[in-house]
This record gives structure tokens, sequence and C-alpha cells, in this order.
């Protein structure tokens, strides 16, 4: 996981050839070094990613140990299963909390990982890269929306491919724990609406010698899963699992084919720098994913990501698709196919997906119609000019998908309206004859989702904001060895508007890293290297508000600032930086003065 420019690439993919042919290709050897480093005296490091802490009743929770395992040589062998019974009791639980915590210590890749229960995909996530004196990392995800799910038995899975041997030799320990919170009693039950009734997992089945995700291994590849809903469904939610790896793991800075041809270089990922994740039902688009640029722990260089994580690493974002406008479909008592594939796509994407239904409790069948849907293919503009190595390429895409239909239940006859709009553009630029690559890249996912039940009128608005910068540049030292320079910006930026006849309510998320690294990199492993990054993460809603300004350089904390009282105004020690970023981040092309290190894969 990470990203370079072009000639990193044949630099990386010579060594590669060499030092890693025994590592599987569902681990992508792009833009990956080994950091060398002896610190066995020093205590365990711990990582972290930064998000907002997880809103908790003030009551003890019930804790349940679901998993403890330690990862291995796990690669191509069957997920970890465990037997998942219920054991806490309460009349209503108002919060409940995945926990996954890890040790490793020694060297070891970053490992793409997924947690299932019941086929239903709970957590997928990136495992923290180790170092001699080991480290330690927590992940805690709010899984209340599973919330029918965890009040039955189930079989639960890990996958977590990794590899040991002499070289690498990082063993995973994981403790796996449900945490169950009782509601408080002057504050009575949540309202179970808020929570699907049933969900379907749309995964692959065990058993597997994989995780339960499908892949996607080229733009023709498309994968799909039958399945069939209840008669008395309302309304339906298709959440999307997505992540990349090998040749599109850094899609946004895969080159044009046209380039590549005329250049007569081999061994480059190509298709573009556009990536979308079409989701299908019966064949029909009725929904897509333009993905978040997540970065690896591994990504980019290593040293950002010591001890900071980057941005969704630890906890991949899901994706929400309203597909109840297509309900008057489903609940023909038939067989139904949810389809996915991916525009432009190189080997590998793992895609699968959890489908929430709400059912209604007071009849036997409910009735809809799909009134309209329009999903027009995207609208593309490309434009290259380039002489030899050296050239800028602009690529700008658009899409409006939009669907109607009605559901007619004991709760009234609704009318429901999803939209999803699209904007997105990269601009590139190769320079120093493929040495040196600029990106810079702005993706607009907005979602719009309307219930029109007569005499009342809910909106739900998601307006989503993914920009990133990335500055790389590679030389060649000689003897095998060469110097590597990257800096970027990283951003995930969320309004979130709730309207209904209860009143309105907005939340806005602004989070946003940037980093500065540079590496010596000889024989696959880092020499001598610096990374130094930096994250303000600030979150406000009518009640509710966090807020965290922090600092790191090669694994020390340098400044660290938290706050959760609500302002009318942002803190004003966000001085980084980053809102210049923000405003203008095709102003942040330089050369670091530090050096750093790369290390990863998943």
């Amino acid at each position: 996981m990470g990203g370079f420019t072009l000639l990193t690439l044949l630099h990386l993919f010579l060594f590669f050839l060499d030092s890693t042919a025994n590592i599987p290709n569902s681990f992508p050897s792009r833009f990956r070094s080994q950091l060398s480093e002896s610190l066995n005296d020093i205590p365990p490091t711990t990582f972290f990613q930064v998000t907002k802490p997880i809103e908790l009743p003030n009551t003890n929770p019930c804790s349940q140990l679901i998993l403890q395992h330690d990862f291995g040589y796990t690669y191509g062998k069957s997920p970890v299963l465990a037997h998942y019974k219920p054991s806490c009791s309460s009349p209503h639980f108002s919060r409940i909390v995945l926990q996954w915590k890890a040790t490793c210590k020694g060297r070891q890749f970053d490992r793409i990982f997924g947690v299932w229960l019941g086929g239903v995909e709970l957590l997928r996530s990136c495992t923290a890269e180790p170092r001699t004196n080991g480290i330690v990392w927590t992940v805690k995800k709010d899984i209340t929306r599973y919330y029918s799910l965890l009040m039955t038995n189930q079989t639960l899975a890990v996958y977590l491919g990794n590899l040991v041997d002499n070289t690498y030799t990082g063993v995973y320990h994981v403790h796996l724990s449900f945490h169950f919170y009782p509601a408080q009693k002057h504050l009575g039950n949540l309202d179970h609406a808020s929570n699907a009734d049933f969900i379907l997992p749309i995964s692959r089945n065990l058993p597997l010698k994989d995780g339960l995700w499908f892949q996607l291994v080229n733009s023709t590849d498309v994968q799909s899963k039958k399945f069939k809903i209840p008669k008395n469904a309302y309304k339906a939610v298709l959440e999307v699992y997505v992540s990349p790896h090998e040749n599109d793991e850094f899609w946004y800075t895969n080159l044009p084919n046209q380039y590549i041809a005329q250049n007569n270089l081999t061994n480059v990922p190509g298709n573009g720098p556009f990536r979308e994740v079409v989701v299908s039902l019966d064949g029909k688009v009725v929904g897509a994913v333009w993905p978040f640029t997540v970065i690896y722990t591994g990504g980019v260089n290593p040293l950002l990501w010591r001890p900071i994580s980057a941005i969704g690493s630890f906890d991949l974002p899901t994706y929400d698709i309203e597909v109840t406008p297509s309900l008057g479909t489903l609940l023909d008592g038939k067989t139904h196919e949810f389809g996915f594939s991916v525009t432009n796509a190189l080997n590998v994407w793992y895609i699968d997906a959890n489908l929430h239904i709400w059912l209604d409790r007071k009849s036997e069948k409910t009735e809809g119609k799909v009134l309209t849907t329009s999903s027009l293919p995207p609208r593309v503009s490309s434009i290259s000019n380039f002489t030899g190595l050296n050239g800028t390429f602009l690529t700008m895409v658009s899409r409006l998908i939009k669907s109607t239909g009605w559901v007619k239940s004991s709760y009234g006859k609704i009318t429901t309206q999803a939209t999803q709009q699209f904007n997105y553009s990269n601009f590139m630029e190769m320079g120093n004859n493929g040495d040196m690559q600029i990106v810079h890249q702005t993706i607009d996912f907005n979602d719009n989702v309307i219930a029109n039940s007569g005499p009342h009128v809910d909106s739900v608005t998601s307006l989503k904001t993914f920009p990133l910068y990335l500055y790389s540049y590679n030389a060649d030292q000689g003897d095998g060895a060469y110097t590597s320079v990257a800096n970027l910006s990283l951003g995930f930026n969320e309004k979130k508007i709730k309207k209904s006849k209860l009143g309105s309510s907005v939340s806005s998320l602004r989070n946003l890293q940037e980093g500065q690294s540079s590496m010596l990199v000889k024989g696959n492993l880092v020499v001598s290297g610096v990374g130094s990054t930096q994250q303000a993460y600030s979150f406000n809603s009518h009640n509710s508000c966090y807020f965290r300004n922090v600092s790191s350089s090669n694994y020390t904390i340098i400044y660290d600032k938290e706050n959760i009282k609500c302002s009318k105004t942002s803190p004003s020690h966000w001085g980084l930086g980053l809102h210049k970023w923000w405003q203008n981040p095709a102003g942040r092309a330089f050369l670091s003065s530090h050096p750093l290190d790369r290390k990863g894969q998943v």
C-alpha cells in the first residue's frame, strides 16, 4: 500500500523479482520497501487512527471476548472461525462496540483483513506495520447498526492473510471483543426503526481459503450474488465495502494507456486514474461508489504512518446505497441478483456488501412499485499533453444516478427518491523524465434521499469531498540504491443534513492530513529516512463536537491537543497550514528537507 512515481515502479518491480518473489500476488509490490532497525530495548509503540470517540451511555458494558488468535502463516488458508452466541442480557442496548486489539513484533508487511458475522462484514481494516521492539494498536467501531444480527447465534469469520518466514517474522496477536452498553433507564429504549430488522450478506459463502469478499480482477469482471428478501420489507439500504489492491492500490496515480504505449513502458499500471464501483440489481445500475483514497499503513512511505495512521486505514469507510425505490421489484417473492464491477479496474478489488432491510411487523406483505430510474454512463473528459516521459494529464468525470419508487405498508404509502451525484477531477504531471509525479485529485460524492408520505417529507443529504495531493520524486543513486521524496495532503470532508417533521439537524466533518517524507532505499531495505505527519480533525453537530490537532515525526508525537467543547468558531490552534492546503492544494508542490522510509503490503 502506498504510492510513488513511474520510475519507482520500474525500480521496485526489478528488485521485487528477487526479494519478494515468494509473496503471493494478492499483496501488491508497488512502492514498497522495508525498514531496517534495531530497537529491542524500546517499549512497544502504540499506533492509532485519529477519529471521533464513540458516544457511549453512562452504563457499564457487558464485554464478550469473541476471538483470540495468533495470525502467523495464514495466507491462502481458511478464515479463522468462532461460534458466536450472544451472552449479554438486557432489555435493550443503546450502543454496541467492536474492539480489535492487536500486537506484533519483528518485520512484516501491512495486511488487509476483514471480520464477518454470519457472512455480514463488520470491519474492513489494515494491520499496522511492526517494528523490532513491537507495536500495539486498537480499533473501535460502532456496530450498533447490526443490532438484529448481534442478537442471534452466528458464525464469526476473520481473514488476515499473513506470511511468516525468515525475513518477514511478524505474527499478529489479536483479541476481538464486543462491548454491549445497556440503555440508560431514564432515556428509554432507542428507536428500533433506526436499525434494520434483518441483514442479508451479499458476500461469498464459506468454506473459503480467502476472505468472504468478491475479487474483481479487471474492468470487464462482474461478481454477483443471488438473494431473496422477506415479503414485508418497507425499506432497504445496501452497505458496500471496497478496497483496492495490487495494480490498483494507487489507482489515482495510474497513467493513461497512450502514455505507457508510446514510451514502450512495461509493468506500469495503466487505465488512467479514474475508478468507479458500479452496483447493479438484476443487471440494471442502482448505485455507484466513487471511493475515498485510503492509503494503507505501508503506503507512500511507512514512516508517514508511524504512529498516526492514514485516514480510514484502520477502519475503511463503507458506502450506503438507498435501494428502497427498487423494492417494487424485490417484493415479488422471487430471487434477485446484486452485481459489482469496477470501471477501468486492474487486478484486484475486494468488494462485498450488506443488505439492511426494515420489516413491517404489522403486515405479512407489503407492496411497491418502481416509478422512475435514470442512470446514464459517466461523462468523461480527458486531455493528454506529453512529450516522451514528461507531460500533463487532465481527467474529469461526472455522473448522476436517480431512482424513485413507492412502498405501501402499515406506515402508509411512502414514495422514496434516491439521488447520487458525482464529480471527479484529476490533474497529473510527469516530469524529470518520469522521475517526478504530481497528482491533484478531488472527488465530490453526494447522496440525497427523500421520503414523502403525503403529509410529511423526510430527507437525508450527505455531501462528501475527498481531496488528494501527492508529490513524489525519485533519484537513482547507483549500486541498486535510490532516494525517494514524497509529500501529500489527504482529506475526508462530509456534511450531513437531516430533515423531518421533528425538525432538522446538521453535522460536519473536516478531516485533513499532510505528510512530508524522504528515504534512501537499497536492496528493498530503507537505509535511512524521515517522515512527518500533521492532522487536523474537526467534527461539529448540534449536540456533539470533537477536535484534535496532532503531529508526529518518526514515531514521536510532537504536538497533540483535543477538545470536545462546541464553539461557533473552530479552535485557533489549527495552524498547521492545513486550512491553506484545503483552499489551494495545488500550491503544495515542494521538496521536503526530510528523508523518509517506506514499507508495507496489503
